[in-house]
């Protein structure tokens, strides 16, 4: 990646429908170039996707939580698509440390989310912290590595 690849990387975080036009006026090329250029980082597997960012207390799911689980590594077999298959997971990570498993999740209330838990833990212990605020949303990565360096 160059820096106009990089550039454009940080342009579609920012605002993924940032029109081809507004990007090449930005990074001093035709939109052609820039269409080319967005082409090659998805086959590259860079970008790996468009989403829209929502606000989930607009639509009704008033309780984020992060969901700890102490799983044996022969249960991910069974696990994967348990939890691939619950529309409530906004993420799921193996992890280091005591727990294997971290959950990122999204419920309207506490009961469903008691609920779920419940399920989970057929797969082991859980610890869970219920988000009261976020001072940083999620955002894109920082793709200026060598400016970093630099500070």
């Amino acid at each position: 990646m160059d820096n106009i690849d990089k550039q454009i990387v940080t342009i579609l975080q920012e605002n993924a429908r940032t029109p081809l036009k507004v990007i090449a006026g930005k990074v001093f090329l035709s939109s052609p170039a820039v269409s080319a250029r967005i082409e090659r980082l998805e086959k590259e597997g860079i970008i790996t996707g468009y989403h829209a960012a929502v606000n989930p207390l607009k639509l009704g799911y008033h309780i984020t939580a992060f969901i700890n689980l102490e799983m044996e590594p022969v249960q991910k077999s069974e696990f994967y698509p348990f939890v691939d298959e619950c529309p409530h997971v906004i993420e799921c990570n193996c992890v280091t440390g005591h727990y294997s498993m971290l959950l990122k999740v999204a419920f309207p209330n506490t009961i469903e989310l008691d609920t779920f838990i419940g399920q989970l833990q057929k797969f082991g212990r859980t610890s869970t912290q219920i988000v009261f605020s976020t001072s940083v949303e999620h955002r894109g990565i920082n793709v200026n590595i060598e400016e970093d360096k630099n500070r």
